[in-house]
């Protein structure tokens, strides 16, 4: 039942803790002529600082200042502190390229534990109720993080240290979801997420353009000369591979197909027309942009996800949508072409003629015998950046994973790649059950949407790492918190709905 509000002749709705914190401090205190004594002596000191030290003085004073509001508010405001985070998350790199010293990274750790902070916070007011989490989901997502945190213990391991930097990403992170599933409890606060995650792919898909016809920025051409190794990677035959504001170009590809399907799934949905208009003309941005980045594996995503979305959503203006854009697929990997973009997108469907494809099996069949005899595996950061960083010269210290899935086998041997794919499993059943069960035509739509990108992004983490990257691990399990949270408000709607059905005459009461 919808909650109504009883107003009482003579009475005022009672303010919130917040506010009346606030004008305490902020009000009363600081207009009582000690405030004002207390904000002269400030200002003086704020003054002669900056007159004797600089404008950092200045500066670092003010931050100081601001962060502790900053801090109050994501702790007692989560829907505050989640939308940092995912801001965050999108343009943390743009940060360390700008400029911004010290780790970055940590920022979004400290992040994640102001929001579990604030989370443990509620749940202990609302004398530790726990029935929220309760679903197959979260389950099957602590036994993931009880085993990574396990892998501390491997015996196999050969460096503690990389385990400390490797977790962060690939569990901890995990964490976020239940900050989501006990946060986000209506619709509008769904659609401001969504509509701020499709407004911050625009500002990516824009500067990729702008990489694309206009040129680097010098920081960004002092990062790309910086190594050989980059230059290797990121300039491919006279032309260089866009990273927009991410980390790189894989990372890139990837988070403009994700809110390419989102866009798919509103079109198709009910939705007002001028939406829809709006919607083709961000996904096409996306989708072009996504060809500067020069990742192939990011190439199959789309068409994927649209054969899943035609199985589940199955009707004839689908079917028809579904016959025409695997004609119009077919003709753009077969067409004769002289763009540079468009030949790489063709080779992405042809991989046994590729040499990277054909290497990357290769390794794959040779690491085989060590993920046969290391059931959980060699630990984690045993492999790639971390390996080399932390085990040099050890034997996975060399082995370049190139795919999420083999990184779970190399680092957390068969056990872990049946627990991470129980996981994917379990993820895809509930939003695939709810999607059917569930009757609201909007919830419908998001919860659809984000199975898709489950999807989506399973089949991404096959040719490279599709979920250990900011901002697509926290991207991630906002997505599947989602595909809970949008059950849960359907399921609410058809249990108030029932109830005026039996009892049409309940009014709202007034006195």
């Amino acid at each position: 039942m919808s909650e109504f509000q009883v107003i009482v002749n003579g009475s005022k709705p009672k303010a919130s803790w917040g506010k009346r914190l606030a004008k305490l401090y902020f009000v009363d205190k600081l207009s009582a002529p000690a405030g004002i004594a207390i904000l002269m002596v400030a200002a003086g000191i704020i003054g002669l600082g900056t007159a004797y030290n600089g404008t950092s003085f200045g500066i670092l004073t003010l931050v100081a200042i601001g962060v502790f509001p900053l801090l109050h508010g994501i702790v007692s405001y989560p829907k505050f502190g989640i939308i940092l985070q995912l801001i965050m998350a999108y343009f943390l790199f743009m940060l360390g390229r700008l400029g911004v010293p010290g780790p970055i990274g940590t920022l979004m750790d400290g992040l994640q534990a102001l929001l579990l902070l604030g989370l443990a916070i509620r749940i202990k007011r609302n004398d530790n109720n726990w029935a929220y989490f309760k679903s197959p989901i979260t389950k099957v997502l602590l036994i993931w993080l009880g085993y990574n945190l396990l892998e501390f213990g491997n015996p196999f391991a050969e460096s503690r240290l990389a385990w400390v930097f490797t977790i962060r990403t690939v569990a901890i992170v995990l964490l976020g979801y239940f900050v989501h599933l006990y946060t986000i409890r209506s619709v509008s606060y769904i659609r401001t997420l969504l509509k701020l995650w499709l407004f911050m792919s625009l500002i990516a898909a824009l500067y990729a353009y702008k990489q694309e016809y206009i040129g680097f920025s010098d920081v960004e051409n002092a990062y790309l000369h910086s190594d050989p190794a980059i230059a290797s990677l990121l300039f491919i035959a006279g032309h260089w591979r866009k990273f927009s504001t991410f980390s790189d170009p894989v990372s890139f590809s990837y988070n403009m197909v994700m809110p390419t399907i989102l866009c798919i799934c509103i079109i198709a949905g009910k939705f007002k027309p001028w939406k829809k208009v709006a919607l083709m003309i961000c996904a096409g941005l996306y989708m072009t942009s996504m060809l500067f980045s020069g990742t192939r594996g990011a190439n199959v995503l789309l068409p994927a996800a649209l054969l899943l979305f035609a199985i589940l959503n199955y009707s004839k203006p689908v079917l028809v949508f579904t016959c025409v854009a695997a004609v119009f697929l077919v003709v753009l990997i077969n067409i004769p072409t002289g763009n540079a973009n468009i030949q790489r997108f063709q080779t992405a469907f042809r991989p046994n003629n590729d040499d990277s494809y054909i290497l990357r099996k290769r390794n794959q069949k040779r690491i085989q015998p060590y993920i046969l005899t290391h059931p959980m595996g060699g630990g984690l950061g045993s492999t790639g950046d971390w390996g080399k960083k932390f085990a040099p010269g050890s034997f996975l210290s060399s082995f370049p994973p190139d795919s999420g899935y083999i990184r779970v086998a190399v680092e957390e041997g068969s056990i872990g790649l049946f627990l991470f794919c129980l996981m994917m499993f379990v993820i895809l059943k509930t939003g695939i059950n709810n999607y059917y069960q569930m009757k609201d035509p909007e919830l419908k739509t998001y919860c659809l949407a984000m199975t898709l990108i489950v999807f989506a992004y399973n089949i991404a983490n096959f040719p490279q790492e599709a979920l250990v990257q900011y901002p697509s691990n926290v991207f991630f399990y906002f997505e599947v918190a989602l595909i809970e949270v949008t059950f849960r408000l359907d399921q609410a709607k058809q249990k108030e709905k029932l109830q005026l059905e039996k009892t049409p005459s309940l009014l709202p009461q007034v006195i």
